[in-house]
């Protein structure tokens, strides 16, 4: 079947089955170089928020990235605006929330900010790492989340989950990210961001800054997902440009 008709078979009016829905969803976020990250079903102290018309969402839908896949398809379709990339975001996102019946949410609209990284150790998604703020069992520390598609409809698929990875931290003896981090940021004990970012000021911080985390580059996880250096770059520094401010008012 080819690219085209697949295309089009999305924008007919036969309705579509949870299987072909969730299959669908996921080859439209690949056109513009997304995936789907996890899938839960939330709870009252999850703080997913009420739908526009009131309703409770029945299944949260975790959107982000991994490797450059994302990267080319925002550069190609880039913009000279405040925030970019968060802008590309919803552009990308809003229409597709739209035509699946859903509603976007998005981890940099805030603060407040929504629990998102809660959000992804609840679907399996991810798990907690020295190397903030989050290792996956496939992409290492080489992924984003980008968005949260909220469903007014349930998921059968959650009700018998597949089994869930475990923690690639978990079976790490070596641990070359803790002794990778010149900045002492990264230990045992956890990540410090002030730390972190106090670093990446400095004149020695300058290569972390331009070609990304050296901690992140020492673990053997998902290294084919690697950033390139722009993309690398793009991202370090919008750290210390958007959450900079935060870190210091605290």
């Amino acid at each position: 079947m080819s690219a085209s008709h697949k295309r089009r078979n999305l924008d007919d009016d036969t309705p579509r089955t949870e299987e072909s829905c969730a299959s669908a969803l996921a080859l439209r976020l690949a056109q513009h170089g997304l995936i789907v990250l996890g899938e839960f079903a939330p709870d009252a102290g999850d703080g997913v928020p009420a739908l526009s018309n009131g309703l409770v969402p029945r299944a949260v839908v975790l959107v982000g990235n991994a490797g450059p896949a994302m990267w080319r398809a925002f550069q190609a379709a880039r913009r000279e605006e405040a925030h970019p990339l968060d802008s590309w975001t919803r552009r990308t996102i809003e229409p597709l929330a739209a035509e699946f019946g859903m509603e976007a949410v998005y981890p940099f609209a805030g603060p407040p900010f929504l629990p998102f990284h809660a959000w992804g150790e609840k679907a399996g998604a991810f798990f907690p790492s020295p190397m903030a703020p989050a290792i996956h069992p496939r992409y290492g520390t080489w992924f984003g989340l980008r968005a949260a598609l909220l469903s007014p409809k349930a998921d059968p698929a959650l009700a018998s989950p597949a089994p869930r990875a475990t923690n690639p931290c978990d079976g790490c003896v070596d641990r070359p990210c803790l002794s990778a981090c010149q900045s002492g940021a990264i230990t045992k004990d956890g990540y410090d961001a002030r730390r972190c970012l106090d670093y990446l000021e400095t004149l020695t911080g300058h290569a972390c800054l331009m070609n990304g985390c050296h901690a992140r580059h020492a673990c053997p996880v998902g290294r084919e997902y690697a950033y390139g250096q722009a993309q690398a770059e793009f991202h370090m520094r919008a750290f210390v440009q958007n959450f900079g401010p935060l870190l210091r008012d605290r």
